[in-house]
């Protein structure tokens, strides 16, 4: 049975001349390496530009043990004056570092050929896609090879003892938010000993780091991802009830929870008071490892004391999983170009991470109930609240009639369509006695920004800027935010705006699907079933949470039909 509480939430009456000084603090960066996080050697390979992605570098194993592989760097330093030519760095890395497969595939002990969920699915062309997309989780499984664990030293990827969901392409490691969608696929897949083993991985980094990486590499411990861990043990115990692994890691999740909270959290002044909102926002030296080159010349367009500054809102960001969108761009002047050095992540208090949180406060207040802890869950109830207020007062834009980033800087709300704007219909923070008020307000803001005119899925934002988290791109987790959300009022209208948008998402993967044989990280919101483009890197095949959220929409939308609107068959 939920423990539920109530407790007035009291907030903090300030004066409104009252300023926020701008707070750019956030936890430190715990990565040390200096081969595969900062320092010259770093520098200098990356700039180089030896390959054409910065992530193959630090992802290469070293030969030695790093004192020897930056006592050779210095060496060069010293036989070149200092400014080695590319040549010569290449030779360097050659002869210091290797490409090495630290991962094996590995088998899925509770893989199924015919998981439970394909019985409900009516279309006949989706039921076999839908088996099509269980075996795909066979081929993006891994387990990390014991050389990892020998000579971690050696290495960028972190070892975890578990077999785990890797996204695909370019992307070998396992990341945060990616694999709530995963574990929501593997578990409508029937696989929780699977799904148990990738929880104590990210658990396991939560005692021996404080939080979740954004990916399982060293040098992604200068940020987190959106804290989806709480919400992935609540589909874990959902689906298996399993008390005793809720009572043995309660306290990993706290843990978690508290790292968001002291590390992430400001205070905000709106009409008076102050509320408590959380943001992302990192501290660390440098660019991005992964991403050097990238984030460097970006930088040269600023005065060096400003540098600093940016490469910490540039990280923020990718912590927020939309890297790169202009979503975190403020203009500093009314007349310049948006660009990336304008990125300032940390004053903006974004709509979904409020969300989040405070749907995870109202999860371990479940969790301790359950538990029977009364004190743990009081606390709990008192924060959700405290988060309700701020998306209540802050967020919610009563103009608009949806909710909205709030800019700290400037104090106002960022009044620009992202699909992230309805986040709090997902995790149903709202009062629940106006379902039917937000959802139709909700559904009066989508066709406002003419969302029905896209079959190939919701876009991120309606700006085109040629990062990938802008227009035309449509991502996978935003429409599971998107269509669950309308869902979930359990208002008949936005119920059946979500499956018109769950069945045309579908379609679209389909199409993809049919035509390359292949799933996309994002697709074109204007073609349906072609990969989206923009950003850093190509688009990238696999793709695990978009296998997930496939599932996830067969699951809740089971008669959608492989048929477009006219009843045509859109496979090609």
């Amino acid at each position: 049975m939920i423990f539920v509480v109530f407790v007035v939430s009291l907030a903090v009456t300030f004066s409104d001349a009252a300023s926020i000084k701008r707070d750019t603090s956030g936890p430190k960066d715990v990565c040390d390496s200096k081969v595969y996080c900062e320092g010259p050697l770093l520098k200098t390979v990356q700039l180089a530009g030896i390959f054409n992605d910065s992530k193959t570098f630090v992802d290469l194993y070293q030969l030695h043990n790093p004192d020897v592989t930056v006592n050779n760097f210095n060496a060069l330093m010293k036989a070149t004056n200092n400014s080695p030519n590319r040549s010569e760095v290449a030779k360097f890395v050659s002869e210091n570092f290797a490409m090495q497969d630290e991962l094996d595939n590995s088998t899925l002990p509770d893989w199924k050929e015919n998981p439970t969920i394909l019985k409900n699915i009516q279309d006949p062309q989706f039921r076999e896609w839908a088996r099509r997309l269980n075996y795909i989780w066979k081929t993006l499984a891994r387990k990390i090879k014991d050389d990892v664990m020998i000579d971690p030293q050696r290495h960028s990827l972190i070892y975890v003892n578990h077999t785990f969901i890797v996204p695909g392409g370019r992307f070998r490691e396992f990341y945060y938010w990616d694999s709530y969608w995963i574990i929501e696929g593997l578990l409508l897949c029937d696989m929780p000993i699977t799904v148990k083993g990738m929880l104590e991985n990210f658990l396991s980094m939560v005692e021996r780091f404080g939080f979740v990486p954004n990916g399982g590499r060293v040098y992604y411990l200068s940020r987190s991802q959106p804290p989806l861990l709480i919400p992935m043990v609540a589909k874990y115990y959902d689906y298996t009830k399993d008390r005793d692994f809720l009572k043995q890691n309660i306290a990993v999740l706290d843990k978690e929870f508290e790292y968001w909270q002291n590390e992430k959290t400001v205070n905000v002044i709106k009409d008076g008071k102050a509320y408590r909102v959380a943001r992302y926002v990192t501290n660390s030296n440098g660019p991005r490892p992964e991403s050097y080159k990238e984030d460097y010349r970006v930088a040269q367009q600023l005065p060096e004391e400003r540098r600093g500054e940016l490469y910490n809102d540039l990280k923020a960001a990718a912590e927020s999983g939309w890297d790169f969108s202009y979503r975190w761009c403020i203009r500093t002047d009314r007349n310049a170009n948006l660009s990336l050095i304008n990125v300032s992540t940390s004053d903006i208090i974004p709509v979904d991470l409020n969300a989040i949180l405070q749907r995870n406060a109202l999860l371990l207040v479940h969790f301790h109930s359950i538990l029977g802890n009364v004190e743990k869950a009081l606390e709990y109830s008192k924060i959700a609240m405290d988060y309700q207020a701020a998306i209540d007062n802050v967020l919610w834009n009563e103009d608009e009639g949806i909710w909205l980033d709030y800019d700290t800087r400037n104090k106002r709300s960022r009044n620009t369509f992202y699909t992230s704007n309805l986040s709090p219909l997902y995790t149903m923070s709202y009062n629940r006695s106006r379902s039917t008020d937000y959802a139709l307000k909700a559904i009066s803001y989508l066709k406002k920004n003419q969302i029905d005119l896209y079959f190939g899925g919701t876009p991120t934002t309606l700006n085109y800027t040629g990062e990938q988290w802008d227009f035309p791109n449509a991502w996978p987790p935003l429409q599971s935010f998107l269509i669950l959300g309308l869902y979930r009022t359990d208002v008949k209208e936005a119920m059946v705006l979500a499956n018109t948008l769950a069945g045309r998402w579908l379609r679209s993967n389909y199409i993809g699907y049919d035509e390359y044989g292949k799933m996309f990280e994002k697709y074109n919101a204007i073609h349906p079933g072609e990969g989206g483009g923009g950003g850093e890197y190509g688009v990238q095949e696999g793709f695990g949470w978009t296998n997930g959220v496939v599932l996830e929409f067969l699951r809740y939308f089971p008669n959608a039909q492989a048929s477009d609107q006219y009843g045509n068959d859109i496979s090609r």
